[in-house]
């Protein structure tokens, strides 16, 4: 990953500062501060110093991060799990805390959000062939997020049901 040149360099102690209120603002993955570091010009022992810093007084926590992000991106984006797994890898996410905080959604909300989103789209389609409706239902629950296997039993039911 190429880092962009510091538009100013900051001291560790301007640097700690501005990261207190960047992590205040919203939870942040390590990842992020330490890329953000890199952008103030922050490098080598000064950077870890920060970083370790940041932990200490609870301003950058993984675990909280990964909880805060799987549970928001659920109830807001309704997404699934493993758009939410993908996503927390992408920012570099131990997958021991994925799968902590993936666990933590709640298995009657997530069925609900997935039979809610299932209704609301198939109420957009216009689809006479049963198999070609089934299949853009699937594509979209699966693009979501939500788990093959789920989304299947999930799409056969509703479609049982809605004859």
């Amino acid at each position: 990953m190429a880092f962009p040149s510091p538009k100013k360099i900051l001291t560790p102690n301007e640097a700690l500062e501005r990261m207190k209120k960047y992590c205040a603002f919203q939870e942040r993955s390590h990842h992020e501060v330490r890329y953000k570091l890199v952008e103030l010009g922050l490098r080598g022992i000064d950077l870890e110093q920060v970083m370790a810093r940041l932990i200490e007084d609870g301003f950058l926590n993984e675990e909280r991060f990964a909880t805060a992000f799987a549970g928001g991106k659920f109830r807001m984006k309704n997404w699934g799990k493993k758009k939410i797994e993908q996503e927390l890898k992408r920012k570099g996410v131990s997958t021991y805390l994925i799968n902590k905080a993936v666990n933590e959604l709640k298995d009657d909300d997530y069925r609900e959000t997935l039979i809610r989103l299932l209704e609301k789209k198939a109420a957009t389609l216009h689809e006479k062939n049963i198999f070609a409706k089934k299949q853009k239902l699937s594509n979209f629950l699966i693009g979501k997020g939500y788990e093959p296997k789920e989304v299947f039993k999930a799409v056969n039911d509703f479609l049982k049901s809605e004859k």
